[in-house]
């Protein structure tokens, strides 16, 4: 080559490597290992391999994960150290056992004295934390709590007197053969054909549209708080909140006796179901309660009382009912119970407990096995008295029920509640049938028609009181009259008059104007 010609220099173009570095070198090596021992790198493993000036080992040093863990430990120590002199721990002996009792540890250790237990038991509290006794007084108070409140439902049972044993077989022996009577009759009245009833019930209709005052009278210087009539419908005796009660002859409205004997506000005054009707052996013709729990037995021929059912006070008793035998009286007490006296063995035979608030108003079924309570919690319920078991409870009133009533078909019930209405239950379905907004006010009193059942009655402290048809709970008529709330209402048990007392101090007769 000649120094004339021309030298040609290719550049070189660089190279650009993107990635770490050390993803390279670890390549690199990888490819040396394997053109010396082979693809299979796994005969290094246990072995110290030397490749020029690469030494290569499979040995961990654990000495700086040791050297964590120790100083972790050391600051823990260092911590709970801390936290077991913020502690305070009582310096009363019997306090500390207590508490170490509490954490279910041994209260006294051998050869242990006051400050080493003092000692042991901060040891505990800054190992468990030192809420630990509140969070174990807490966890026992809701099991505890939990007990409780497994036990109120609960169903228990006690031995009853031998009382309660007798009056029990003797309403099952009294109401057995007046509920087939019951039922004899209702497949009699359904052979009956549609005419009659129809004509019946238009006559019904036609005397209940022409009800109006007949006879109205000044009862006491007080409100009249309750009215009855008399079996036969020939006298209505009345309770007043000055503590007398008087008994009225009907339809005149001349008094005839005043009973003498309450000294406070009288809740209700009942006749014996067959006083009146026939001469005959009777323990009493009348029975009252009143506000300071005396119950009072009367006669007709004595303003004085005959006896006291003691057992009450100091609570009060709102209501008072005769069993359909007229053995038995029935008494609504304000401890939120209902007692069941025998008056022929002179004693109390069963004192139910079921409500939670007071109970106000009781009705017996006219076979007389069962009857019904109201309360101010507003619950119904319905006992089997044959038994003593709740065998329906009436749930749908928003406020207290102050009024309770049987038909007389013996399946029917209504109540009438603080909420302004009234509600139709059905034995046999155990369940509420109708709800009948019927009034603007408290609801102070129901009633059936007696004997009968077609029709019922309402009185409402809105100062009216209201007649509705059973078949569909329509409005019939509406008796106003009174200027003071109606405190009570009755139907006489031959359908010709309805009586209504009232806080106006007077109480009314009604009748058909016909």
């Amino acid at each position: 080559m000649s120094d004339e010609e021309e030298s040609v220099f290719v550049k070189k173009s660089k190279t650009i490597h993107y990635g770490s570095l050390e993803d390279s070198e670890r390549a690199k090596l990888t490819n040396t290992l394997s053109s010396v021992l082979g693809p299979d790198p796994s005969t290094l493993v246990g072995h110290t391999t030397e490749i020029d000036n690469i030494m290569i080992s499979n040995e961990y040093l654990e000495l700086e994960n040791v050297m964590n863990r120790d100083r972790s430990a050391l600051l823990e120590e260092f911590e709970k150290r801390k936290l077991k002199r913020q502690i305070n721990v009582s310096t009363d002996d019997e306090e500390v056992k207590r508490n170490l009792r509490h954490l279910g540890e041994p209260v006294c250790i051998f050869g242990e004295g006051p400050a080493e237990r003092r000692i042991r038991l901060r040891e505990l509290l800054a190992t468990l934390g030192e809420d630990a006794i509140k969070k174990k007084r807490d966890d026992d108070e809701e099991k505890v709590e939990k007990i409780d409140k497994d036990q109120e439902h609960q169903t228990w049972y006690h031995e009853g007197p031998d009382s309660l044993r007798v009056a029990r077989m003797w309403l099952a022996e009294y109401s057995l053969p007046r509920a087939k009577e019951r039922l004899d009759k209702a497949r009699t009245l359904v052979g009956v054909d549609d005419m009659t009833k129809t004509a019946k019930k238009q006559e019904l209709l036609k005397k209940l549209n022409a009800m109006s005052i007949y006879c109205s009278q000044i009862g006491d210087t007080r409100p009249i708080s309750f009215c009855r009539f008399s079996p036969d419908s020939k006298m209505l005796v009345t309770g007043s909140w000055s503590g007398l009660c008087k008994l009225w002859s009907v339809p005149s409205c001349e008094r005839i006796l005043t009973f003498k004997g309450h000294d406070c506000n009288v809740g209700a005054i009942v006749f014996h179901p067959e006083a009146t009707l026939r001469e005959g052996e009777r323990v009493c013709d009348l029975a009252s309660c009143a506000v300071d729990g005396s119950v009072k037995l009367w006669t007709l021929n004595s303003e004085d009382s005959l006896a006291t059912v003691e057992g009450h006070a100091p609570h009060r008793v709102s209501r008072v009912e005769f069993h359909p035998s007229g053995r038995f009286l029935g008494t609504c007490c304000y401890d939120n119970s209902w007692r069941l006296w025998d008056l022929e063995q002179c004693q109390e035979v069963l004192h139910q407990e079921g409500h939670c608030k007071p109970v106000f108003c009781i009705a017996f079924q006219v076979d007389g096995s069962v009857c019904a309570t109201g309360g101010l919690d507003a619950f119904g319920r319905v006992w089997d008295l044959r038994t003593g078991r709740c065998i329906m409870f009436m749930e749908g009133h928003l406020k207290s029920i102050y009024g309770i009533d049987y038909s007389s078909n013996g399946y029917h019930i209504i109540t009438g509640s603080e909420d302004h209405s009234c509600k139709v239950w059905d034995m046999r379905k155990r369940a509420c049938l109708y709800t009948i907004p019927a009034h603007l006010n408290l609801i102070s009193q129901v009633k059936y028609q007696p004997n009968q059942g077609e029709f019922l009655v309402t009185g409402s402290f809105d100062t009216t009181a209201k007649l509705w048809s059973q078949k569909n709970w329509q409005p019939l008529k509406t008796l106003s009259g009174h200027d003071g709330k109606i405190m009570c209402v009755d139907i006489s048990s031959d359908s010709n008059y309805i009586a209504t007392s009232s806080y106006d101090r007077t109480f009314k007769l009604w009748s058909p104007e016909l």
